[in-house]
């Protein structure tokens, strides 16, 4: 089950952000090369997606990398036609890039909102603006976006432009899914909670968490009806199915992966 044999993979964002343990990206391509598939990846820095690369090939896998601006897009183009060039057609689509920036209405500079807007919505638009009409030339194809349980909920810390991002990455998928149904190709969204990565790890600097990153840790696990955030590897397992032919009748849904905080008043 889960086999993606043949199939290829245009990945997103497959880099590392930061060192040690794995990102939400990277698990997602180790994974799906696991799974059979040739995984052909775009990230901002050659650098930083090296390792995922390199994971990849040891376990005997195939990836090819491309530095890509996913918001500019005749780069995004750039690595579509690459990704054509080599296999002549693409399986699957795999929108991972986000950041998030603190701030409410009042405090959030016009700059900043319109930063958030370009790194998180507008790559999943470029992306799909390019594949998609290569998917329906061919009948079918698998997209998947990660989005974030921010854009279905406060979590605790005001980040109003990253959560606006994400909760119109869903709304995008689902009427997109709606439109391209008919064309067989099928279009989800994987909505991560609180996750363990490596990226956590900047975020308690980046929203001025007085305690440090270690009371900014047992707080984000104790958020969570679990008692612990998940890990990278738990949106990969989702994004697996989702693209694989196992979910050949699910289009225009979303996943939430995420320990069941959405489901939670925050009150035991």
């Amino acid at each position: 089950m889960l086999r993606l044999d043949g199939k290829i993979a245009v990945i997103t964002g497959l880099g590392q952000s930061a060192p040690g343990g794995w990102g939400i990206g990277a698990s997602i391509a180790v994974l799906l090369a696991r799974q059979g598939a040739k995984i052909f990846g775009g990230n901002r820095t050659l650098a930083s997606a090296i390792a995922t690369k390199e994971k990849i090939e040891e376990e005997g896998g195939i990836c090819d990398i491309l530095e890509t601006d996913v918001t500019c897009s005749d780069s995004v183009k750039a690595l579509i036609d690459a990704c054509m060039a080599k296999y002549g057609r693409i399986d699957i689509l795999v929108n991972n890039v986000g950041r998030s920036e603190p701030g409410c209405p009042a405090t959030m500079s016009e700059a900043t909102w319109d930063s958030q807007m370009d790194i998180n919505l507008k790559p999943v638009f470029l992306a799909c603006h390019h594949v998609l009409p290569i998917m329906e030339k061919q009948g079918s194809g698998a997209v998947v976006s990660v989005a974030s349980i921010a854009g279905l909920r406060y979590i605790g810390k005001p980040q109003v432009g990253y959560s606006a991002s994400k909760a119109a990455i869903m709304q995008f998928m689902k009427a997109t899914a709606v439109i391209y149904a008919s064309k067989g190709v099928r279009l989800n969204t994987v909505v991560p909670g609180l996750m363990d990565t490596p990226y956590t790890k900047n975020l308690s600097t980046r929203f001025a968490i007085d305690d440090g990153y270690e009371a900014y840790m047992k707080m984000r696990n104790a958020q969570v009806p679990t008692g612990r955030m998940g890990d990278a590897w738990d949106v990969a397992n989702t994004t697996l199915f989702l693209v694989s032919e196992e979910a050949k009748y699910i289009t225009g849904q979303k996943i939430v992966v995420d320990g069941g905080i959405t489901s939670s008043t925050g009150r035991a």
